[in-house]
């Protein structure tokens, strides 16, 4: 099968030929349909991920929509010509989606949303499952909260305002200038965060008394403000990049609480990975349901032109997320 192999770090994705995988037990064999591409799998690729390690070569690509073509001994829920997405691999030693073919791990698969195409499943994985760790694991988001999504107009928080508001909550997004129509339009309350400093915003939507859930979703000086943003006494902040050195004086003073997000958990250690094809049915349900859709950069990628791909996400000019069709 063709795939597009990392043989070097910070060196370009080949596309070879390589042995089609052959599904072992508890394994599902995805005819991969589309690869979504996250700035993470573009980290990984220029060898800035130390905590995605891959093995070397190694076929990268985290998300994935597909059709199964065949399964393992054991697997139950799934049969030849069911279509489904997943969060399966591209780290560890799991292969990759930007291949024709995939041999995913059964839990990591749910069944793909009926009312989305492929493209658009394989742009939903690891922001929507990043997203229900947060805003519903840790922080048990629910009706009548307010919450406060960095990053509004991005990957993973454009899907974490429509989970909010699916959940009955009040959505609230950060962002710059050229993201405030987006936010707009997920019918959440923009915060251009250029000329709003954090106390005004707080004040203006909150009356001072901070929001219920802060989720970050940019990491450093965003982290640290959502410590000062965040509800006195029963306020959480989940970060999906709480990384670096920050104060917890803001937090503590208020009484309020945190919680980090590592994804990718499941996919390097073996343990928890049920709950990931359990998010993504949720999930799924949500997107039939009319109530959560993802957000597509309208350029269209192919295996040939992956590196195309990642230059338009390195470079910060995608509109949406980033797809490559693998499928012929």
């Amino acid at each position: 099968m063709r795939a597009a192999l990392l043989r070097e770090f910070d060196v370009p994705l080949t596309i070879e030929e390589i042995d089609q995988p052959t599904p072992e037990a508890g394994q599902v064999l995805v005819r991969v349909g589309a690869s979504g591409v996250n700035p993470l799998d573009t980290k990984i690729q220029a060898g800035k991920a130390a905590h995605a390690r891959v093995q070397l070569p190694a076929v990268l690509g985290l998300d994935l929509a597909g059709v199964v073509a065949a399964v393992g001994a054991d697997v139950t829920g799934f049969e030849p010509g069911d279509e489904v997405y997943g969060l399966c691999g591209g780290v560890g030693d799991l292969q990759g989606s930007l291949a024709e073919y995939a041999a995913v791990d059964a839990r990591l698969l749910a069944h793909k949303p009926r009312s989305l195409s492929m493209r658009e499943a394989a742009a939903l994985p690891l922001a929507a499952i990043t997203s229900w760790e947060g805003l519903v694991d840790r922080a048990g988001v629910r009706a009548g909260q307010k919450v406060l999504v960095h990053g509004g107009a991005g990957g993973v928080g454009y899907v974490g305002v429509q989970l909010a508001q699916a959940r009955g909550a009040e959505a609230y997004a950060t962002g710059g200038p050229a993201s405030m129509r987006v936010i707009e339009s997920l019918g959440a309350v923009p915060i251009d965060y250029t000329v709003s400093k954090v106390e005004e915003y707080v004040e203006r939507y909150t009356g001072g008394e901070g929001f219920d859930i802060v989720m970050d979703n940019v990491g450093g000086a965003t982290l640290d403000a959502s410590f000062a943003a965040v509800r006195t006494y029963h306020g959480h902040v989940v970060s999906a990049l709480g990384w670096g050195s920050h104060s917890l004086a803001p937090l503590s003073f208020r009484g309020a609480t945190y919680s980090g997000v590592f994804t990718l958990l499941p996919m390097l250690t073996g343990r928890g990975r049920e709950h990931h094809g359990t998010i993504l049915r949720e999930i799924a349900a949500l997107a039939d349901a009319g109530a959560l859709r993802p957000r597509l950069d309208e350029r269209r990628f192919t295996l040939d032109t992956v590196m195309d791909a990642h230059h338009v996400v390195v470079g910060g000019t995608a509109e949406g997320k980033v797809v490559v069709d693998v499928a012929g």
